[in-house]
């Protein structure tokens, strides 16, 4: 089934999901756990609109397949179409926040990595993209003051915030409209921080997010 995006309050955005826009590397924390360089400039890449689920349902992503790594990350609902934009244009075309994880096949990540291949297929499978509701946005938050966290079977495993981000919210969305067209109904995760990890099987999932947001998520067995 496909995923439709929805406020916390129940009503449905009025557009169905476009792409999901993503970044790599965004807290350097996690760069550096995966022995990978800091990088300079925003590393973008795109999930199609097939790699959402919600994150009501039950996770089952294809562990046949090998190590399933876990991602929590900020979700960002656009309500405008941006190109070019400034990063004020950018901050006011966001309607919604939410949560996310960023799934990666990571053996099949690493695999292609040292070919020098794309990596997409590990991280834009069906699936790989459980998002939660968003909160409605009447105005812009404070986004160094956001935080949100991820416990796997009750154990923080992750825990970011806005401040530690290499590329703010409003200068990434900005960045990202200069290189893609962003439209209503398009989501961008933000990257992910430090203590990423294997997927357990069978594990219960619990994610917050400043305001007031709360999600519980159970893999499948």
């Amino acid at each position: 089934m496909r995923f439709v995006p929805r406020f916390t309050d129940g009503q449905e955005f009025p557009h169905s999901l476009g792409k999901i826009v993503c970044i790599g590397r965004n807290y350097a924390d996690h760069a550096k756990e995966l022995d990978n360089p800091i990088p300079t400039e925003p590393l973008l890449f795109i999930k199609p609109a097939t790699s959402a689920v919600s994150l009501d349902e039950p996770l089952d992503p294809p562990f046949s397949r090998g190590e399933v790594h876990y991602e929590a990350e900020l979700a960002l609902l656009i309500g405008e179409t941006l190109s070019h934009a400034t990063a004020d244009e950018a901050e006011r075309a966001i309607v919604g926040i939410g949560l996310a994880l960023d799934l990666t096949l990571r053996d099949v990540q690493t695999r292609l990595k040292e070919k020098g291949h794309p990596w997409e297929i590990s991280k834009s499978f069906d699936g790989a993209c459980p998002l939660s509701a968003f909160l409605p946005l009447s105005r812009a938050p404070n986004w160094n003051a956001l935080a949100f966290e991820l416990e796997i079977d009750g154990e923080l495993r992750q825990h970011g915030e806005g401040s530690d981000m290499l590329f703010p919210v409003p200068t990434l969305v900005a960045e990202m409209s200069r290189h893609f067209t962003l439209e209503p109904g398009d989501v961008i995760i933000t990257g992910t921080p430090e203590g990423v990890g294997e997927l357990p099987r069978g594990a219960k999932l619990r994610m917050t997010l400043t305001g007031g947001l709360e999600v519980t998520a159970q893999v499948v067995e």
